[in-house]
């Protein structure tokens, strides 16, 4: 069965783009199209969608409409995926997207959107109750981790390094193995020594140990984002 996904964004160009995108692929039914959050939320019972793309600033305030949208359908619909399209590879965004949890949930620049098949797998992911993480997201959170003094990250080996930014964009034990061409016991080891050298060794599901990751690594940032009121 088709993956039934809304999209939402205020430019009607890159709306209509985003809609012939997705709407050529067997896999998804793009079965409504909406100009701002509040149009939205006012169909998504009649819709019904399996996952929502959205544009991070949306009106009436163009600000962070689909991070706040994130959070009200987290209560209204925990059912619907969100998939958060953004311009902003700055952590505070998506450490609000998954402060109530990251499974159903993605965040992309919106530069990925030239690329049909990562679009795709995102939403189909998201779809499935998975979590996607822009893989430079993860990159500039790294880099700013490991700028600073006495960091736990410098006692992580390069391949271990590898693993945690496969762990911190979401993936599973499984595609992380298909990923860097190692074995799913081989992962099992370097997640193991990564949690228990970060101190994260609690953090056993998907949907946990992506959001532990992100927290960890975004410890050090200097960057923060006030709290956004609720829809």
């Amino acid at each position: 069965m088709a993956i039934r996904v809304v999209l939402a964004e205020d430019s009607l160009i890159v709306r209509e783009g985003l809609h012939q995108l997705l709407a050529a692929s067997p896999s998804l039914n793009v079965v409504a199209t909406y100009g701002d959050v509040e149009s939205l939320l006012d169909r998504v019972e009649r819709d019904r969608p399996d996952v929502i793309l959205t544009d991070i600033r949306m009106p009436p305030s163009n600000t962070d409409e689909g991070i706040r949208l994130a959070d009200h359908l987290r209560e209204s619909r925990p059912s619907t995926g969100v998939v958060v399209l953004s311009q902003y590879a700055e952590p505070p965004y998506v450490l609000a997207l998954l402060e109530h949890g990251s499974d159903r949930r993605g965040y992309l620049l919106k530069e990925r959107i030239h690329d049909r098949g990562q679009l795709i797998s995102a939403i189909d992911t998201v779809a499935r109750g998975g979590s996607v993480i822009d893989p430079k997201i993860v990159e500039v959170l790294v880099d700013a981790k490991s700028g600073t003094d006495h960091s736990p990250l410098t006692g992580l080996t390069p391949r271990e390094r590898e693993v945690l930014a496969e762990i911190a964009q979401g993936k599973s034990n499984a595609a992380i193995a298909e990923s860097l061409v190692l074995t799913k016991r081989a992962v099992e080891k370097h997640v193991n020594s990564i949690f228990t050298k970060l101190g994260l060794a609690g953090s056993r599901q998907v949907s946990k140990r992506v959001k532990a990751t992100l927290m960890f690594l975004a410890d050090s940032s200097p960057s923060s984002m006030s709290a956004h009121e609720p829809m």
